[in-house]
């Protein structure tokens, strides 16, 4: 059965969006609505995505796209990390543009489908409830 095969799966999940392209943060939250989760954001700018991550951020997962605005999110990654935040990450270019020590996490390459999205969810929050927080 594939990740959008299964009703409900992620009904509820609150996903962080980073990214700083208007109609890829526009497409990312249709499929994300679509798949039943709840935005939070979508942060276009790295000010406000530290502000957030900084801040009360309530959220079952982020997706991260890789280069914000000019800077680099792995900082922002590693912070979500501390706080026990599954990090999906977001780039047009393969894995090399991240660095090693976040190989394991999920990975959308530009453009991604639906089916990748749920993919990813699946693989960074397999057997999550939605509505439990992930971060502290």
């Amino acid at each position: 059965m594939q990740p959008n095969e299964m009703p409900g799966k992620f009904d509820g999940l609150r996903i962080f969006v980073v990214e700083d392209e208007a109609l890829v943060a526009m497409n990312l939250e249709m499929i994300l609505e679509d798949l039943g989760c709840t935005i939070i954001g979508p942060a276009m700018r790295f000010d406000r995505a530290e502000a957030m991550v900084g801040g009360e951020l309530a959220a079952d997962a982020a997706i991260l796209d890789v280069n914000v605005g000019g800077h680099e999110v792995f900082p922002l990654a590693a912070r979500l990390a501390e706080k026990g935040m599954p990090i999906i990450f977001a780039t047009g270019y393969d894995q090399s543009g991240i660095p090693k020590e976040w190989h394991e996490r999920p990975m959308l390459q530009k453009p991604y489908t639906s089916d990748d999205v749920a993919r990813a969810l699946a693989q960074a929050l397999p057997g999550k409830r939605p509505g439990v927080p992930t971060g502290k």
